[in-house]
């Protein structure tokens, strides 16, 4: 096939347009075209009276070679890729009769998902150990927090099957190199579990958390057919490390596992589980992450601003956004996870405390728009003895976002109500009476609630005061991007402590840990992914480096 990008067509094209137009660019007759299938369609609408469609398609010709050579030096045309998955290894029928100790997976979130999924196919029957319950179960647990107020810490937005993920707005892009194509493996993964065929297409797919149960049931099915194992309710909570080697794994209920392959897959709000790693012994250290709160906005607001007249068109969707601010004080601040049509949710897993993080269903059809409006922050600035040299101790940040966490829940006034505040009044410095204790024209969708008070009243600031200088200087610069952006009815709730690990567990070209042979740090909660498709695809690669050592004598 051959394959053509950049092909620019107006946003109200009619259907014999596409192929009218690849007819154009390839100058062949109709008859040469034998076949065209859409590979990626994304658009550009930095002109808002004019917003176009950009295609690339993948080209079936009577006489590709033909083609090729005469268009040779057109940039936007060259023989399509092959994007098919090899697996690096399979195991022979024999190999469970064999081999005693099978890999073990643990955490259920896109790294482990396809992890597992990964090694069941080359058919090495993994074995999965995820804390938290199954997903339909789970849902009900984490409805439980938002409409009762009643956290289950093993069974919520953070643990159980599907992971953090499931409870988010399903974005399935990535900014990640990808030289081997495993996000087509990905996403092909995806449709065959249920996924809506457009996410193979659309530059931006996402799934939405409905949608993502029923996958993630089917995906747990197909790991099971193959012969792997998925284990509810099974926290690990120690290792058996000799002599520098990975042997067995200690779990809550007082059994252990033999185990000698372990891809360590646990998501970025695993505390104690790093606290048990730290206590063993295993390498890791500090790194930066940032922290903020979400705004919420009018849906209709955000689309006018990015489309205009062409606002509601069902091919363009519900607008989104990505804006990044550098403050004065050297901070940077940016918009994170955003969330067209979505939902701010409570995405807490320890008792007392209070995290946001958003989440939209497919339709992307609720009444507002969030997205976190955050700030970076080096290891340095959470470091817990603030006299101390040297490297930052690797938990400081877990302590850093603890303390915040719990003042937001005092802030709430307990019960897993957030605080929030109108942009207005904190763009504007408003203290003590002056601030608003009503909402204005913009609802909050975070349950179990929102308490209006002051973010950064001195004293009982709801974020360190470096972050709060920043974010307020950053929102009237977004104003002057998105018109609308800084109204004085949008609203902030915190806190986001969350968004991605505080730590990194380092790991060698053979993705085990730098001191613990046979782990495999993994995902986002070892330091090396930020969303479902990153993570999916960094446990599809630390599977195969599990299955060359366990398949390749020389391994």
């Amino acid at each position: 096939m051959i394959r053509i990008t950049e092909l620019r067509l107006p946003l109200d094209h009619p259907a014999e347009a596409l192929r009218a137009a690849a007819l154009a660019r390839l100058g062949v007759a109709d008859a040469e075209l034998v076949a065209f299938s859409v590979f990626k369609r994304s658009y550009d609408a930095r002109r808002k009276s004019a917003i176009v469609l950009i295609y690339t398609l993948d080209c079936t010709l009577a006489d590709e070679a033909a083609v090729l050579a005469r268009l040779a030096g057109d940039p936007h045309l060259r023989p399509t890729p092959d994007m098919a998955y090899r697996f690096v290894a399979q195991a022979p029928a024999d190999w469970r009769a064999r081999q005693p100790l099978r890999p073990v997976v643990i955490g259920f979130g896109p790294c482990g998902i396809f992890a597992a999924l990964l090694l069941a196919q080359m058919g090495l029957a993994p074995i999965v150990l995820e804390r938290g319950k199954p997903v339909r179960e789970r849902t009900k647990d984490t409805w439980g927090l938002w409409r009762q107020g009643v956290l289950d810490p093993e069974s919520n937005v953070q643990f159980g099957e599907g992971g953090a993920g499931t409870f988010s707005d399903g974005k399935l892009w990535s900014q990640i190199s990808d030289p081997r194509h495993l996000t087509r493996k990905v996403l092909a993964e995806f449709v065959k579990a249920g996924a809506p065929e457009e996410i193979l297409f659309v530059a931006k797919p996402h799934i939405g958390t409905f949608r993502l149960v029923g996958m993630v049931e089917k995906m747990r099915a197909e790991i099971e057919a193959l012969g792997g194992e998925v284990r509810f309710r099974q926290h690990v909570t120690g290792l058996r490390i000799e002599s520098g080697r990975l042997r067995g794994l200690a779990l809550a209920d007082g059994s252990q596992l033999d185990a000698e392959q372990v891809v360590l897959a646990v998501g970025h709000s695993a505390r104690d589980t790093f606290e048990r790693l730290h206590e063993a012994g295993v390498a890791m250290q500090a790194k930066p992450f940032s922290v903020g709160f979400r705004i919420e906005h009018p849906q209709g607001l955000i689309d006018r601003a990015r489309f205009g007249p062409s606002a509601g068109n069902p091919i363009l969707g519900a607008a989104d956004y990505k804006l990044v601010h550098h403050a004065k004080n050297g901070r940077s601040v940016y918009s994170f996870c955003m969330c067209p049509g979505g939902t701010v949710v409570a995405a807490t897993s320890e008792p007392d405390r209070v995290v946001t993080n958003g989440m939209s269903q497919y339709s992307r059809n609720e009444r507002n728009a969030n997205a976190g409006i955050v700030v970076g922050l080096t290891p340095d600035d959470v470091r817990q003895d603030r006299g101390a040299s040297g490297p930052v101790p690797p938990l400081d940040g877990i302590a850093f976002q603890r303390f915040w966490e719990s003042r937001a829940y005092r802030l709430g006034g307990g019960g897993y109500v957030a605080p929030g505040q109108l942009v207005g009044d904190f763009v504007h410095g408003r203290h003590g009476a002056a601030i608003a204790r009503e909402f204005g024209g913009v609802l909050p969708s975070y349950k179990p609630g929102v308490r209006l008070c002051d973010l950064a009243e001195p004293g009982q600031e709801s974020l360190p005061g470096e972050a709060l200088a920043a974010i307020r200087e950053a929102l009237p610069a977004f104003e002057r991007q998105i018109p609308g952006f800084a109204m004085n009815d949008a609203v902030l709730t915190g806190v986001e402590t969350r968004t991605s690990s505080p730590l990194r567990i380092p790991r060698g070209s053979d993705y085990q840990s730098v001191n613990v042979a046979g782990l495999y740090p993994a995902g986002e909660g070892a330091g090396y992914a930020g969303g479902i498709m990153s993570a999916a695809v960094d446990g599809i690669e630390v599977a195969e480096a599990v299955a060359r050592r366990i398949l390749t004598p020389a391994g």
